[in-house]
């Protein structure tokens, strides 16, 4: 396994990071704790969650599942570079704080509660799971100093953040002496390089590293076109299937010819970008997580990214220089 620094941080995680979002949901107790086991076996040590995993009416189940993990001991915990994520509606309160959102009354609750379920005492990275306009930057980095302060968490990351966000987090940040931002992830794959634009090239300057959701565009860029036995796709995802299938048969007939599989080639071309520390594997069996395990070996050359631009073009650069004068 390979690994980098986290963003500026010294702290170093593995370049594939294993999400969880499965855990309790697709995948039973039993097999995700196969899938940690190996996932630690491997070299893997970055393991990424959020308090609303777990189902519509399992919301934190996901995390519970971790924390029995953990529970069992044999170093699960001290090998583990362990980030969750606050923003969702958990409903443990009535009222109007009950609903998604930022502020410094939800990180201090919903960190207390995700700390419990994950059974830990801090986690290394606790993500804003998405931006909220109507909280302050005064506000959630005075909460967010007292959490790191009391050892609770080690690092603030942010997720779904635009460019600007990011810029205007990390000026805030600078203003209090504070550490601001080490991480945000962001959305990106073949099928979504609007990222490039504007918040790859903000999280370069700020030295902020990238972690890749949805690197596979919800198993499009897998086996979308030869779905395996027992998938499900629903009508929407079927049309899409057939809107874009010139450009994935093109792309699976490259993988073949580079002797991949369409995924772990995915998963390699996010990797190329200097911004990403790594993109998040979402295995829903032990079979999914191994045959992903050797995407950090494959090198695509510049010939295979040209070409892999010219069946998915991206947006042809950074803002504004690709689309001004």
């Amino acid at each position: 396994m390979e690994y980098t620094y986290l963003g500026r941080s010294g702290l170093k995680v593995s370049r594939l990071c294993l999400g969880t979002m499965n855990f309790g949901v697709d995948t039973d107790e039993k097999e995700s704790f196969r899938i940690m086991d190996a996932a630690i076996d491997a070299g893997i040590n970055f393991f990424d969650t959020a308090n609303v995993y777990g189902g519509k009416d399992n919301r934190g189940l996901t995390e519970e599942i971790i924390g029995r993990w953990f529970a069992q001991g044999n170093g699960r915990r001290e090998k583990t570079v362990l980030a969750t994520k606050v923003y969702g509606g958990m409903y443990s309160v009535d009222g109007p704080n009950a609903d998604g959102g930022l502020s410094a009354y939800k990180i201090r609750r919903h960190l207390e509660e995700s700390l419990r379920r994950l059974q830990t005492d801090h986690v290394e990275l606790y993500q804003m799971h998405h931006s909220d306009l109507n909280v302050t930057w005064e506000e959630l980095w005075e909460a967010f100093q007292v959490q790191v302060y009391q050892g609770k968490i080690g690092y603030v990351g942010s997720s779904n953040f635009a460019g600007w966000q990011i810029a205007k987090a990390q000026e805030s940040a600078k203003a209090r002496n504070f550490f601001g931002l080490v991480s945000e992830q962001h959305k990106y794959s073949l099928l979504c390089r609007l990222p490039e634009l504007e918040v790859l090239p903000a999280a370069i300057n700020y030295g902020i590293g990238v972690v890749a959701w949805s690197p596979l565009d919800g198993g499009l860029l897998g086996s979308a076109l030869n779905p395996q036995p027992g998938s499900r796709r629903t009508a929407n995802q079927q049309k899409r299937v057939e809107q874009l299938r010139p450009q994935l048969e093109a792309f699976s007939k490259l993988s073949k010819e580079l002797g991949e599989s369409e995924a772990n080639v995915a998963l390699a071309w996010t990797l190329s970008h200097p911004a990403l520390t790594a993109p998040i594997i979402g295995p829903r069996t032990l079979a999914q997580f191994e045959e992903s395990l050797r995407v950090t070996d494959i090198k695509l050359s510049e010939e295979v990214l040209k070409q892999l631009d010219g069946i998915f073009p991206g947006p042809g650069g950074v803002a504004p220089q690709a689309y001004a004068w």
